[in-house]
């Protein structure tokens, strides 16, 4: 029984948001969007159960001092400041019925001034790595990877000043070779058309998962590798 209940649950459920999308009228369409709420109110008891799942494990960390437990200090007080900014507003000139991104509220400055900076510089040191992996993959090892590098080196170059200055000698007969000309080719048709076929593939993926959940192929979400079939 405490197997069949959610294969129950999620076929009625899966069921009912595909007719939904498909006959969007009453009573079908506004049961689509009750799931939505629904969905909403579930995923905020998720996000408290992550929160306390936080604490707990680099709580746990601290106590034990184990390695690099100073940097869970920091998870814990970083969370417990922005939690409590977040839930009293404070410093909202309006006060709880403020709203959160407004000027002077502490959520908002946090943000502003300790969040920003902090993801700008994770993003300049992640630079470093890309390009470290850029060069490590480009290497003109077979066909495929001497296409992949000359049409990196052409986009690397349409997208600045120096690409444009080495071709415009070019007539306009030539202007295809251009090099921004033909990195915007590039970048609007391979690359655009390797997009959808990706995205196709994902939706495929998708509707296929949706179908082992929804028919109870798929079990594993109820815990346990045995629950597949």
């Amino acid at each position: 029984m405490r197997r069949q209940v959610p294969l129950a649950i999620t076929f009625i459920v899966g069921w009912t948001l595909i007719i939904a999308v498909f006959i969007p009228h009453p009573p079908f369409g506004q049961l689509g969007e009750n799931f939505t709420t629904y969905f909403d109110i579930i995923a905020v008891f998720a996000f408290i159960l992550g929160g306390g799942n936080l604490i707990r494990v680099h709580g746990n960390k601290v106590y034990k001092k184990r390695q690099d437990w100073p940097y869970s200090i920091v998870t814990i007080l970083g969370f417990v400041v922005v939690l409590i900014a977040g839930l009293f507003k404070i410093g909202n000139p309006d006060g709880l019925s403020g709203d959160l991104t407004q000027p002077g509220s502490l959520f908002q400055d946090l943000y502003t001034y300790i969040f920003a900076p902090l993801q700008a510089t994770m993003f300049s040191l992640l630079a470093f790595f890309v390009a470290s992996a850029s060069y490590r993959a480009f290497r003109a090892k077979n066909k495929e990877a001497t296409v992949l590098l000359v049409a990196a080196f052409i986009i690397l170059l349409g997208r600045t000043p120096i690409g444009g200055y080495l071709t415009f000698w070019l007539p306009e007969s030539l202007s295809f070779f251009h090099i921004p000309n033909l990195a915007y080719w590039i970048m609007t048709i391979p690359n655009l058309a390797g997009q959808r076929a990706i995205l196709i593939g994902i939706s495929l993926g998708v509707i296929a998962m949706s179908l082992r959940l929804i028919l109870g192929i798929e079990r594993s979400y109820l815990g346990g590798e045995g629950e597949r079939s």
